[in-house]
């Protein structure tokens, strides 16, 4: 008696153990995976970093849970042809391998089309310099929608589903759906039309009738914009692309500007003065822009003459530029006392008569 026949023998006088061995079986891909996912990857992940590209990495990377999956699967496949079931039960685990084996395809790709990975890393850098650019994240929502919508296209037709009749009931309700769907479609259109011409990108301070504040993200409908109370605004992409917009964080330079009055009775001497010192300092500051510098006596204003401070900064950043702004604010102020001219203040003059004088005055105009 050979060992084949006593194996079979030993395993018709107790049925139940196919079932052991096929979980056995099952256990043995388990202890793969976790080998695989242990070693396997970890060779991977110092080959990538000593590589010239860390693209075939990450795309190998975008696969790690994908495989995780797909040899759960393979061992469960495994044990059921262990137990050899009937020939119409195999039809159908046949499929079902053959759709884990296209969600295996479908969640690689589909991780590796996200915005972290090198391919769209360097896409951004060669589209514009930026890989930060909401262009990416953007061209990433689509491919990655365009990848679940051939994914389950093709399970569909694993399945014996008809794709024709489908698309046909598409056509017939395209017009309805198209007329239900303008805002949709406007707004989607929008977003094409922000992230190609690009008058802004994310962390972008911006100005519109709309809103202003931060931009945070840019999606399919919409633009979220963070306001400077800290809340949240969603604006229709349609909406956006359609007002002016002004992009505050593309100032090269940054402007102060600002009337002082000073009292009538001060001599011409001392506001010459005042002018002329605070301009040669300002002109010798770093932190300010030469291109132009205008500090001039102005205007004849009916609470005072008024003294005009019109300057840029370098720096353009809020915090910063108020911080040179106070600075020489202050050193105004210590210019205007230094030459004892002082500010004035909003006012009028009331004058008042004395009854008796007032008398006087009307009975020398009735003579």
């Amino acid at each position: 008696m050979t060992v084949f026949d006593w194996y079979h023998a030993w395993l018709e006088a107790w049925p139940w153990l196919h079932y052991v061995i096929a979980a056995f079986i099952v256990l043995i891909f388990l202890v793969l995976r976790k080998l695989f996912t242990r070693f396997i990857f970890a060779i991977i992940k110092m080959v990538s970093k000593h590589g010239k590209s860390p693209f075939l990495g990450n795309l190998l990377f975008a696969f790690e849970k994908p495989m995780r999956m797909l040899i759960v699967v393979l061992g469960v496949y495994f044990a059921v042809l262990y137990l050899d079931p009937r020939p119409d039960i195999m039809v159908v685990v046949n499929r079902l391998l053959r759709t884990f084996i296209i969600i295996f395809f479908g969640w690689g790709f589909f991780n590796f089309s996200g915005t972290s990975s090198d391919l769209f890393t360097r896409l951004g850098r060669k589209i514009d310099g930026d890989q930060d650019s909401m262009l990416i994240p953007f061209i990433s929502r689509i491919l990655r929608g365009l990848i679940l919508v051939l994914m389950f296209t093709v399970i569909a037709m694993e399945w014996n589903y008809d794709i024709n009749g489908f698309i046909a009931g598409l056509g017939l309700g395209g017009l309805a759906f198209a007329l239900a769907a303008q805002d949709t479609i406007a707004n989607f259109f929008g977003g094409v039309i922000l992230v190609t011409e690009q008058p802004f990108k994310k962390d972008d301070w911006i100005q519109t009738p709309t809103v202003e504040g931060i931009v945070e993200d840019i999606h399919f409908r919409s633009t979220k914009v963070r306001t400077f109370e800290e809340s949240l605004v969603t604006v229709p992409n349609s909406t956006i692309a359609h007002e002016a917009i002004t992009n505050w964080s593309e100032m090269r330079k940054r402007q102060i500007f600002f009337y002082v009055n000073v009292k009538y009775d001060t001599p011409v001497e001392k506001l010459r003065s005042v002018s002329e010192r605070v301009r040669q300092e300002i002109k010798q500051a770093p932190e300010i822009h030469p291109d132009e510098i205008d500090i001039y006596f102005r205007e004849f204003e009916e609470s005072g003459l008024a003294l005009m401070f019109y300057y840029f900064t370098y720096e353009t950043s809020w915090a910063k530029w108020l911080a040179i702004k106070e600075k020489y604010n202050f050193r105004i102020l210590e210019v205007l006392h230094e030459e004892n001219v002082e500010i004035a203040l909003p006012g009028r003059d009331l004058y008042m008569q004395r009854e008796e004088e007032r008398r006087v005055s009307e009975a020398n105009t009735d003579k």
